[in-house]
């Protein structure tokens, strides 16, 4: 496997950076992306890369927040056939909320009904081919995270917590393990790798690839975050976009070279 960050909040030279995510990934012949980042920068990107995103074979959408989503509509017109994988709870509802003031950071408004045809919703465990598969969370009480971190979806009976029902990880089967990919990881690295471990019962977790959301956290907090993450017995972590500079620092202190940095134009090969 192949993996290529196209959009990251690092650059690196002359590859660009935002808030936001995408990665290109090679695997047993196919082209797949995860994400689109909030822009066209990672169209931008992939051509100083020599990659051609039109020849992706399908997408996926690791939850429906816009700097993930908010490039989609220039994926659509560079791609003319690719699927493009989204959780079945997914839609227009995430928002940030203070008190009474609410902020939408969802998709881009109106995107489902204009390309409903290319997208697929999914749910559960979710094979999308040989050795790929899509796994929505199983934890309970990640609405807990959604309070904390003051993120709600807007519902037909009013306001709740984002229990991210509507996030999704993105798991390849590799020679020495699986290989996880979470964009934000909201409801909890530890959470997603145990959820990983639960759904392929005997089967070794060898690395872990996205934001961890932990920018806002105090260091002790992260500090007990790597302990959680140690003992899940993953090989090694890729981590950056969310999970913010300072919170990377403690990460790198605590498991040493068992987290990696990740950065516009990085390329990772597992």
């Amino acid at each position: 496997m192949k993996a290529t960050v196209l959009s990251d909040n690092i650059a690196c030279g002359n590859i660009g950076g935002e808030w936001g995510l995408c990665i290109y990934i090679e695997y047993q012949g196919k082209k797949i992306l995860l994400d689109t980042g909030s822009s066209d920068l990672f169209l931008k990107n992939a051509e100083k890369l020599g990659i051609d995103v039109g020849q992706v074979d399908f997408a996926v959408l690791s939850h429906a927040h816009y700097d993930h989503a908010d490039g989609m509509r220039d994926f659509f017109r560079v791609n003319d056939h690719a699927p493009f994988y989204i959780q079945k709870e997914a839609g227009e509802t995430c928002y940030d909320k203070y008190w009474i003031f609410h902020k939408y950071i969802g998709i881009p408004k109106g995107i489902l009904n204009e390309q409903k045809e290319r997208f697929l919703f999914v749910e559960g465990k979710y094979q999308v081919c040989e050795g790929v598969w899509l796994l929505s969370h199983s934890t309970e009480g990640l609405g807990a995270i959604g309070r904390r971190n003051h993120m709600y979806v807007k519902t037909r009976e009013g306001w709740k917590p984002d229990d991210f029902a509507h996030e999704q990880s993105l798991i390849l089967e590799g020679d020495r393990g699986l290989i996880l990919f979470n964009s934000c990881s909201h409801g909890g690295a530890d959470n997603i790798i145990k959820e990983a471990q639960q759904a392929f019962p005997g089967q070794k977790i060898q690395v872990l690839i996205g934001g961890f959301h932990l920018y806002t956290w105090k260091a002790n907090e992260v500090r007990a975050m790597a302990d959680r993450i140690r003992q899940t017995g993953i090989e090694m972590i890729y981590t950056g976009h969310c999970t913010g500079k300072r919170a990377y620092e403690v990460l790198k202190e605590e498991l040493g070279d068992q987290a990696q940095q990740l950065k516009a134009g990085l390329v990772m090969e597992l």
